[in-house]
């Protein structure tokens, strides 16, 4: 019971956010124009400024761990391929492709992550290693998945698979969250130590970053035509809580890792869709519905299924 009102209270305030954003919505407080400014300014300025706070901040010689970070990068890149093959043979659908795929691997080890483990451990030293592993391949990935399933009708060089490559490469440089790490681990490389006056104002951005994605994904939610997808929305929410920690926690639990590390691993591969997949989908013309009914769908189902993990990583004594 303390680890399901644990679990309750880590993911149910996420899920009264977006349910506030669309009340807020449905009472013509916030309109369409809202939503779009709003994703696009998380997209460009805080996100980016939130994954720069959280990796300048730590001191990565001191705690990196190779095995660890190999493990969270593989981990990542495997769960991306196989579904994304999987996709390919069994959605027939084009249009929910790059939605279905993103939202199916990729976690909220960012928005949710940090907060989970300092909630279990008083601090996170583990969760922002696994940052580092997974959250740049979670955005070259998506990327690329999203920059190739795109609904649109292009024509010419943008239509063909070559100009496809180049796009989504040009998309990869130009990421604004990956640029975020990127700056992010250069600034902890090089331990700067940056005036209070600089700090605070970074972290008051940051600050905005949650709370604003998850106000626009409400007010962004389309509660009918979600409806009609309820099918993708349910595979892609088994594959995000239930197939993929069930296939790699055995592994991380086999290779040795215990605690902290286990936990940022449970993040990593068993956390709800992270809110930030809704704005890129928005952003790179794929399938908004799906993504935002599978973030509302894995944000509300996650306090049983994160409880029911942590239950069995307990019971191995692995946590």
């Amino acid at each position: 019971m303390n680890n399901l009102i644990f679990s309750l209270n880590t993911t149910m305030p996420i899920f009264l956010v977006m349910v506030i954003g669309y009340i807020l919505k449905q009472i013509g407080m916030l309109n369409d124009n809202f939503v779009t400014v709003a994703n696009k300014f998380n997209f460009k300025v805080t996100l980016p400024f939130m994954l720069f706070r959280d990796i300048s901040t730590v001191n990565i010689r001191e705690i990196f761990d190779l095995k660890y970070v190999l493990f969270c990068a593989l981990a990542s890149t495997a769960c991306f391929w196989v579904i994304w093959g999987a996709v390919k043979l069994f959605v027939k659908d084009k249009s929910i492709r790059g939605a279905f795929v993103q939202s199916s691997f990729r976690s909220s080890a960012a928005v949710m992550g940090l907060a989970f483990i300092e909630n279990i451990y008083g601090s996170s030293a583990m969760g922002p290693l696994m940052i580092i592993g997974a959250v740049p391949l979670y955005n070259i990935f998506s990327v690329i998945v999203l920059t190739f399933e795109a609904n649109e009708d292009g024509a010419g060089e943008e239509a063909a698979h070559g100009g496809r490559i180049k796009k989504a490469f040009l998309n990869i440089l130009k990421n604004p969250i990956i640029l975020g790490i990127a700056f992010g681990m250069v600034a902890a490389l090089l331990s700067l130590d940056f005036p209070d006056m600089v700090d605070k104002t970074i972290d008051n951005v940051a600050k905005m970053a949650t709370p604003l994605a998850l106000i626009a994904l409400g007010a962004g939610f389309e509660g009918r035509k979600a409806l009609a997808k309820i099918r993708p929305t349910l595979a892609a929410s088994a594959i995000k809580l239930v197939i993929q920690p069930l296939l790699l926690l055995p592994v991380a639990a086999a290779l040795g890792f215990t605690g902290e590390k286990m936990i940022a691993i449970l993040i990593m591969l068993a956390s709800p869709t992270t809110p930030s997949c809704y704005i890129m989908a928005k952003n790179m013309k794929n399938d908004g519905t799906l993504t935002a009914s599978v973030i509302v769908a894995t944000t509300l189902l996650a306090a049983f299924t994160l409880t029911f993990w942590i239950f069995v990583l307990r019971r191995f004594g692995l946590i």
